[in-house]
């Protein structure tokens, strides 16, 4: 069967920053069912690979290195080239996913925006999810240290940590609750008896098993609720004024409208937003309920300033709540700006801001922006 029959090529992103077990990791899914017609591209930072070779040897012939170089900088170039070849073969022979393994000092965000970039990518593959490790002996100063650790961190879709059996129940319990205030929406996990794959794998929007669109789980509502980081604050998920969750410099927030709002509202408010914090936006994920087809969720995902062609989900999902949300995970984004955004191009109510024709026949009218 060819790849276009098969449809997109599943790619999941498994990063961590240094001695972190994303090899370990790598090798206990690639013994597992679940990882039949995969291939690995293994990224090396240094003149001589090394990482490749650690990768056991059953999965050996479907490994490919990527060296002298970090993924999110000087190979990325290779990293497609090396993408679209694995595609193309795709034909011969089958091919269902593709795992990447970054550098430990890697930030996923510019990989995660090559892949929404560039248009032959964007057809042949269907981003899975990103998966980051996470050391629970170091995890918490590398947090607190590292802003590779923290992007990380909260560009994931998954977080697995590792290492909990060496480190302290107090100390394992602090990290728990930092990953979760840095990025609530991804679940978190620990390996186990039980096999990885069904745990950390499949986390895109559609399920590639029932071909059904899975909102809840892809905006990660069902793991926000259960935050343990949210209820020691005494957040209420249910409250559409989401306060940030912010560890340093990085920070996620959501933005909720029950009321349908255009299309080109929207479009014009990530215009703009992408226009003042493009650079400073890590990641985000939207659900929009649309006036013009209300039966039919739009689905956005967006890195940096690039935003992956719009998803039109041919129906709501059973149980799920028609509104519109909004994650957004960034450095250094102005909560207040943002909020005042979307609130004039959704027609929400913001005291003392400018509403949308002001920000459209003026964008200097932003409040609390600086242009210089």
């Amino acid at each position: 069967m060819s790849g276009a029959a098969r449809g997109p090529i599943a790619l999941t992103l498994l990063t961590g920053f240094l001695g972190a077990g994303k090899t370990t990791v790598l090798n206990r899914l690639l013994r597992e069912p679940g990882l039949t017609d995969t291939a690995v591209v293994v990224n090396e930072f240094g003149a001589v690979g090394i990482d490749h070779l650690l990768v056991e040897a059953q999965a050996r012939e479907g490994v490919v290195e990527l060296s002298d170089g970090c993924l999110c900088c000087t190979v990325r170039g290779e990293l497609v080239d090396t993408l679209l070849e694995l595609a193309e073969a795709a034909g011969s022979r089958p091919l269902a996913r593709v795992v990447v393994e970054t550098t430990g000092l890697a930030d996923p965000a510019p990989i995660l925006a090559a892949l929404m970039a560039h248009p032959a990518l964007r057809d042949a593959y269907a981003l899975d999810g990103v998966l980051t490790v996470v050391d629970a002996l170091a995890g918490a100063d590398n947090l607190d240290q590292r802003v590779e650790a923290r992007r990380q961190v909260a560009v994931a879709d998954r977080i697995l940590l590792t290492k909990t059996d060496l480190a302290s129940p107090q100390a394992a319990r602090a990290l728990r609750r930092a990953v979760a205030a840095l990025n609530p929406a991804a679940a978190l996990l620990e390996p186990g008896a039980a096999p990885l794959a069904p745990q950390i794998l499949d986390c895109g929007l559609v399920d590639r098993r029932s071909r059904t669109a899975d909102i809840a789980r892809w905006m990660g509502e069902d793991t926000a609720k259960g935050c343990d980081a949210c209820a020691e604050a005494g957040h209420d998920h249910h409250d559409h004024d989401h306060h940030p969750h912010a560890h340093g410099d990085v920070a996620s927030m959501a933005l909720v409208r029950d009321e349908p709002v255009e299309a080109g509202d929207i479009a014009a408010f990530l215009d703009l937003l992408g226009a003042l914090h493009g650079a400073r936006i890590l990641r985000m994920k939207a659900i929009v309920h649309c006036r013009e087809a209300p039966e039919r969720p739009l689905a956005l995902h967006g890195v940096r300033g690039y935003l992956h062609p719009p998803v039109r989900l041919p129906a709501w999902p059973a149980g799920s709540a028609r509104r519109t949300r909004l994650v957004l995970i960034g450095e250094g984004l102005d909560e207040r700006v943002v909020r005042d955004l979307f609130a004039a191009f959704t027609g929400g109510i913001a005291p003392d801001a400018p509403d949308r024709r002001a920000l459209s026949d003026n964008p200097l009218a932003v409040p609390g922006y600086s242009f210089g």
